[in-house]
């Protein structure tokens, strides 16, 4: 009973002090996350007064959301956008439960 006391004490520890390594932005060490990232850059002669935003969110391994470049350009907030100045991403994790993630596009 001890032994899978302390197992179970290790693999907690493990767990808490190893972090959550994101592909963006490297390891994460704080339990709620929020940042902004440039994610694409387009034609830079083009406008940014047109925003389109997609969002996807998940709860453990349940994930609901269409967070794409598609979908975000056809929710711009003038009408759809067919030509893309540049996209960024807003990503919000709290203790790695709970995650949240926003495409923004700018464009005409």
């Amino acid at each position: 009973m001890v032994r899978k006391l302390l197992v179970l004490s290790l693999v907690t520890a493990v767990v808490v002090f190893a972090g959550c390594h994101t592909p963006l932005r490297g390891v994460v060490w704080a339990p709620i996350v929020k940042t902004e990232s440039p994610l694409l850059l387009g034609d830079t002669d083009v406008g940014t007064e047109n925003v389109g935003e997609a969002t996807w969110e998940g709860i453990l391994f349940l994930a609901k959301g269409d967070a794409s470049i598609t979908t975000a350009m056809k929710n711009g907030s003038k009408g759809p956008i067919t030509r893309i100045h540049h996209v960024d991403l807003e990503t919000l994790s709290v203790l790695g439960i709970y995650t949240e993630e926003t495409v923004k596009v700018y464009g005409e």
